[in-house]
């Protein structure tokens, strides 16, 4: 409920919408992407280096061993574009790999954080044009007119594509698959493994995760006129071995009442707030979800233990 006399100022009324959106529904989320201002991308990062955190390694390790079949997906002067590029940390492997790309567009959400990202890789890469775009990946992504007719290739690593539901997963390969010139596919994908491995991986013991989730409160609290106590919500990762995936949620500890942009919201003791799932795959699972979308898995790069895959996928004839 808004009262009437309130008059909010917000920073930023897509977040406010989205989250009111969520917290008013029966069972209440928040949109992960909200998670990445600068500081929860920092944090994301630290993320990555956590020894808990298998899949960055291990990604990173089968991009390293397959840099050059990678790489040479890309034509001879064409463009390689990632979604959610974040800090473009394992792109730097396939770009060092090769010097025949025309172009490199990092899609990221995070302004200030992609183009800070963006000047690093043009001193390192003066012969690549960098050409970073500010958009939602999970919505249809335009690209810069000049780069329309170019052959590319997508790149969507990290296994983020197991953040989106199912649905919004196939949105998103078949809205690559529409691109003008697009040729094929990089996509890291998580595999399904042991509950343990993977609740640590959610869970660490140093609590980075539980602050990177958090953080969304704190940005709502900065950018939506809201006010969460932040000690006032634990967080919680758990296995749903039903849908396959991760789930990660904010706990109210007591019954309480927050405001956000004028709205009271009430949680009980005990209430969730689903923030992100973690989508896990079998080659099956994988390969299902590319085909709807009209892809083929040409290949799966993976690490010994296929605790990780990256698969080229192809464009259906």
């Amino acid at each position: 409920m808004m009262d009437g006399s309130t008059q909010v100022h917000v920073r930023n009324a897509a977040l406010v919408a989205d989250a009111l959106a969520g917290l008013t529904a029966d069972a209440k989320t928040l949109s992960p992407k909200w998670l990445y201002d600068h500081h929860g991308s920092a944090l994301f990062e630290e993320i990555t280096r956590l020894p808990e955190y298998y899949p960055t390694r291990t990604e990173a390790g089968i991009l390293h061993a397959n840099a050059d079949a990678l790489a040479g997906l890309v034509p001879q002067g064409g463009a390689l574009v990632e979604l959610g590029s974040g800090a473009s940390v394992k792109t730097r492997t396939l770009l060092d790999a090769s010097g025949h790309m025309g172009a490199y567009v990092p899609i990221d959400i995070s302004r200030d954080f992609l183009f800070e990202t963006a000047e690093g890789l043009r001193a390192t890469y003066p012969a690549l044009d960098i050409v970073p775009v500010v958009a939602d990946f999970t919505a249809p992504v335009s690209l810069p007119a000049a780069l329309t007719e170019l052959p590319k290739v997508a790149f969507f690593p990290g296994s983020t594509i197991g953040n989106l539901t199912p649905e919004g997963a196939q949105a998103l390969l078949s809205g690559v698959r529409a691109w003008a010139g697009i040729e094929a596919f990089i996509l890291g994908a998580d595999m399904v493994k042991d509950t343990q491995t993977l609740v640590a991986a959610y869970d660490d013991a140093q609590g980075v995760t539980a602050e990177f989730i958090t953080n969304i409160l704190r940005r709502l609290n900065r950018e939506a006129e809201a006010d969460f106590d932040l000690a006032a919500f634990d967080y919680r990762a758990t296995w749903n071995a039903a849908l396959t995936r991760i789930d990660m949620e904010l706990v109210s500890n007591r019954d309480q009442r927050v405001r956000v942009a004028g709205h009271s919201i009430d949680f009980a003791a005990g209430e969730p707030i689903h923030i992100s799932a973690a989508r896990k795959y079998t080659p099956d699972s994988l390969a299902a979800l590319a085909g709807a979308a009209g892809w083929d898995v040409r290949h799966r790069h993976v690490d010994a233990a296929e605790r990780f895959s990256v698969a080229v996928l192809t464009p259906k004839a």
